[in-house]
């Protein structure tokens, strides 16, 4: 599959405030078309890098390049992108059609030409029919499609959407999420997500930069950010890991030989520890659901051990277990679907655990 070229290049970009290092270096590139999400936890600079894109915010030194032009010297309303507030910033004094059409307010288009490209951004964002309702009248998620109506009606090359559905409720968000990868698919320009919440990034994202301290720890397709984290800050950050402590034994063609607590020796790839060394340390992390809790008659397909059940958490679709591993310290949690006869552990039981070597990540 051929690549897509190049739509945004941050070139060794840093931005001081007085004595702040806010962006430290950053370099990436953001493909034409893709759907791009800059993750992290508040203050650690990705809003910052956005507003760098936006030209709302100057850069202390590099580059930022958009389809292939320096945004050095040009002003936020002669640049290819628009953003969608996490406020939405909707007019209420305005009805829907007079807020989506606000920003060609100053091309002087014909009325009727006006209402068409109003009419066709409203139908992009499902919300044809509703031009002459007032916008004070509209619900979070009416709200938040009528600022990407009013952004998407200028036809940018960059759409960019800071932090746009924190605001919404837990079941509107979700189906938000859905909404804008259709529209991003749709429309085919670049979308640039800012947000803290991970499984919006992973839900949402063709790729994800996470963010730390003015940094990007790793940009990787959240697949490979969620199964090979390239750090424990990474790992902690992406959902939920277990740690368990492990001694590096030895090294040699591709080969890694540990003893991680709980789950004895075995050997692991060399792609399985990206950034490990040798020395002290080193811990193993796994996910909740590469692990499994053995019931009556079932046998482990690869690894075994043996644990007791610490503390049970019912979710209905979902069953977590806290459990903890013969000759560890601390309990892990796993994951199991509560399909139908699959009984419910209780607290105390002693079960069998089964895993395997390809699910852990070996970390420094």
């Amino acid at each position: 599959m051929t690549e897509k070229p190049t739509m945004i290049a941050f070139q060794d970009v840093h931005k001081y405030y007085g004595d702040y290092h806010a962006l430290r270096g950053i370099t990436a590139t953001i493909r034409a078309g893709e759907f791009f999400s800059l993750l992290g936890p508040s203050g650690c600079g990705k809003t910052t890098l956005l507003r760098t894109i936006a030209g709302f915010e100057g850069i202390s030194s590099g580059a930022v390049m958009i389809d292939g032009r320096n945004m050095a010297g040009v002003p936020a309303n002669q640049r290819p992108t628009n953003m969608v507030f996490q406020s939405y910033a909707i007019f209420p004094h305005l009805t829907v059609a007079e807020n989506v059409g606000f920003g060609l307010r100053k091309a002087r288009l014909p009325k009727a030409e006006l209402a068409t490209r109003v009419g066709e951004a409203l139908e992009m964002v499902g919300l044809k029919g509703y031009g002459d309702r007032a916008a004070h009248a509209l619900s979070g998620g009416q709200r938040q499609r009528v600022a990407l109506a009013r952004a998407l009606i200028l036809k940018p090359k960059v759409l960019l959407l800071d932090e746009p559905l924190s605001a919404l409720d837990k079941k509107m968000r979700e189906q938000m999420q859905v909404e804008l990868i259709r529209l991003q698919r749709q429309v085919g320009i670049t979308f640039i997500l800012v947000t803290h919440d991970q499984e919006e990034a992973l839900v949402m994202s063709d790729r994800i930069a996470v963010m730390f301290e003015g940094e990007i720890a790793q940009l990787a397709d959240p697949e490979t950010l969620y199964r090979r984290p390239n750090s424990r800050k990474v790992a902690n950050f992406i959902g939920t890991m277990n740690f368990l402590p492990a001694e590096i034994l030895s090294e040699a063609g591709g080969k890694i030989e540990i003893e991680a607590q709980g789950f004895g020796k075995l050997t692991l790839e060399a792609e399985q520890a990206p950034g490990a060394a040798s020395g002290d340390g080193a811990a193993v992390g796994f996910r909740p659901e590469t692990l499994t809790i053995l019931f009556e008659g079932q046998t482990a397909s690869d690894r075994e051990s043996m644990a007791v059940i610490e503390e049970v958490v019912y979710y209905g679709d979902m069953t977590y277990y806290d459990v903890r591993l013969d000759g560890t310290e601390k309990p892990i949690r796993i994951s199991m679907r509560n399909v139908f006869g699959r009984p419910v552990l209780d607290i105390g039981a002693r079960t069998r655990v089964a895993w395997s070597p390809g699910a852990l990540v070996l970390f420094q």
